[in-house]
């Protein structure tokens, strides 16, 4: 599966998140305007001297930029099934998206974690498996994790877990009795495993990671606050530092060996993100 974001994406990104115009992009990387703007429009890939200058400019990882922009990294493939994590595709406009489903096979119980904007499939996967769904975990408000929420509570009457700052993002709003605020380290119990919450602020003012461990594997849902190689976009963009403290300080401090299910792209690891991830640390 390709990368989420491509050169261009992550430039704009960190540009937009700092309030920069192009021009003082073009002061402090010292390359001619007429590249820098071809460069952000996706018009030619850059040289290795480019996305090093452009990184510094943008206090990105310069040799993390040049990976992916000049030598093609994609994270390495994590298994293509994770017991008891099931992947839901959806896509809204042509933009794909994911949500997952989380469940114990012994017990038969399961959360979403985000809606994949496909609420008819993940319905369909609970029926299909027997199982009964005991809570909706968002990531954050945005349409095409959430959307569907309706249709799910109507089947389900269960908690909705999220990030209270996120409810005005929702383009549906479940009844007030079913909100649960995703308070960080709160326990989710689903059979056997315990889902906990991980306040990620920064692409929302609400964003939440989930984390849970299972078979000796450490696994974090994380929707939109991590893409493999980058980060979703800090909406405001007054949010972006905060987004990368989130990304830095909380997800990229988790065991290394967490694999990471984002809710665009492919899934990753906490190992090839702290190395290969542009926004993952200092530059």
């Amino acid at each position: 599966m390709p990368l989420e974001d491509e050169f261009y994406d992550l430039i704009k990104k960190a540009r937009q998140g700092q309030g920069l115009s192009v021009d003082e992009v073009v002061r402090r990387a010292g390359l001619p305007a007429a590249d820098i703007t071809a460069l952000e429009r996706g018009g030619r890939a850059p040289t290795r001297l480019e996305a090093h200058a452009i990184a510094t400019a943008l206090g990105l990882k310069p040799a993390a930029l040049a990976g992916i922009a000049v030598d093609g990294w994609a994270p390495a493939p994590t298994p293509s099934e994770v017991r008891g994590v099931e992947t839901v595709h959806g896509d809204i406009g042509g933009y794909a998206v994911k949500g997952y489903i989380l469940f114990d096979d012994e017990a038969k119980e399961a959360v979403f974690i985000d809606t994949g904007y496909n609420a008819k499939a993940g319905l369909e996967f609970l029926h299909s498996r027997g199982l009964k769904l005991i809570g909706v975990c968002l990531t954050h408000g945005h349409a095409d994790h959430a959307g569907g929420l309706d249709r799910i509570l109507d089947r389900w009457r269960v908690p909705v877990y999220m990030g209270e700052a996120d409810l005005s993002l929702l383009p549906w709003r479940p009844p007030q009795d079913l909100l649960a605020p995703a308070e960080d380290g709160r326990p989710i119990a689903v059979g056997r495993l315990t889902v906990r919450c991980l306040t990620t602020p920064g692409h929302t003012p609400g964003g939440i990671c989930y984390q849970v461990a299972r078979d000796g594997r450490d696994l974090c849902f994380v929707g939109d606050t991590l893409f493999a190689g980058s980060i979703g976009r800090a909406n405001p963009f007054s949010l972006y530092p905060v987004h990368l403290q989130s990304v830095r300080r909380r997800v990229l401090r988790l065991p290394e060996c967490t694999v990471l299910f984002p809710g665009h792209g492919p899934a990753t690891t906490v190992r090839e993100e702290v190395t290969h991830n542009p926004f993952g640390g200092e530059a």
